[in-house]
């Protein structure tokens, strides 16, 4: 057992990332009951429906599980969506931040007893995560899919970081689809991955099913790093699938492309927005961010997350004992 799935207390050293519009309380907990880390994303939810998909989750699962926030999205309102939904978590669930959470933040998870998981791309913020009480690190690199926190590939990131914290307990995000993916980043020196990307097909996910197509159709090099889809989340570069606004010479109006149906109301989404499509997305679905890894090439079939989770378990078994 590693020291990720010690600490977190999972048969699987894997944690499913947090993405808005796949990581809905079917994903998590089905993922969870599985053995592996099922994460909630709580995204831009407001804090009465962020507490309520956490209820949601906590009556599928007697599992670990945890919830996900964004705080360079959120902002203030982070704190707000932790104070809503900390009451809620049940002893062993833990809290995963993508990027750095503040240090009100952080301690309000601290204070609560449930081990905090923080995301960085860069060796700096490896360093102010730690000072802000991460139990956990998650290393995302270049590789990964969705938004990008550095600029190094994982093995890169992996290794500086792992240098300067050789106590640290460390998992990386970007390039995980096999067990053959996991067991190769545990012997780097990794306790374990973080992985988006494989998930998004599963059948509990939540994003919509040409998102779903297009991801088990895809392969590395259908995917590119843009900072094209702005609209909600500014000056963060984002890999994503090739769609038509990436291959267009110049950027067109920001007209309203789709509607999106949250709890029986519409929201309208502009093209170029950040949001991707979700199961209740209507409209041009092949002009919305798809975001997606390189690991794609890996990711072949739509099927329920525990067979998937089963299927990484039984491979990083065979590739540990071929070791």
């Amino acid at each position: 057992m590693t020291r990720l799935a010690a600490r977190l207390g999972l048969a699987l050293p894997l944690l499913q990332a947090g993405m808005g519009a796949v990581a809905g309380p079917g994903l998590c907990a089905a993922v969870s009951r599985a053995g592996a880390g099922g994460t909630l994303a709580l995204y831009k939810e407001p804090p009465a429906r962020a507490a309520r998909l956490v209820r949601e989750v906590v009556a599928a699962t007697s599992r670990p599980f945890g919830v996900n926030v964004v705080p360079e999205v959120t902002g203030p309102a982070c704190l707000d969506q932790l104070r809503a939904v900390l009451p809620e978590l049940p002893r062993g669930a833990f809290v995963t931040s993508f990027g750095l959470p503040d240090a009100d933040a952080a301690q309000s998870v601290r204070a609560a007893g449930h081990p905090l998981v923080i995301q960085v791309g860069t060796l700096a913020d490896a360093d102010t995560a730690l000072e802000r009480g991460a139990d956990v690190l998650v290393l995302q690199g270049t590789e990964a899919g969705g938004h990008l926190l550095g600029r190094l590939p994982v093995g890169l990131l992996l290794a500086d970081v792992r240098a300067r914290y050789p106590h640290a307990v460390l998992a990386v995000a970007g390039g995980i689809a096999t067990g053959g993916d996991l067991a190769d980043a545990v012997a780097r020196g990794a306790d374990g991955a973080m992985a988006g990307t494989l998930f998004v097909p599963a059948e509990e996910s939540t994003a919509h099913p040409e998102f779903k197509r297009r991801v088990v159709e895809a392969v590395a090099d259908d995917t590119l790093v843009t900072s094209l889809f702005d609209i909600g989340w500014p000056h963060r570069p984002h890999r994503v699938l090739h769609n038509p606004l990436t291959a267009a010479g110049q950027r067109a109006p920001a007209l309203f492309i789709a509607t999106t149906r949250v709890d029986g109301r519409e929201h309208p989404v502009p093209r170029y927005s950040a949001a991707a499509p979700g199961n209740g997305t209507t409209g041009r679905i092949e002009e919305m961010a798809m975001y997606c890894g390189r690991s794609c090439t890996r990711v072949t079939a739509r099927q329920p997350a525990a067979v998937t989770v089963a299927r990484i378990s039984q491979e990083y078994d065979k590739a540990r004992e071929e070791r």
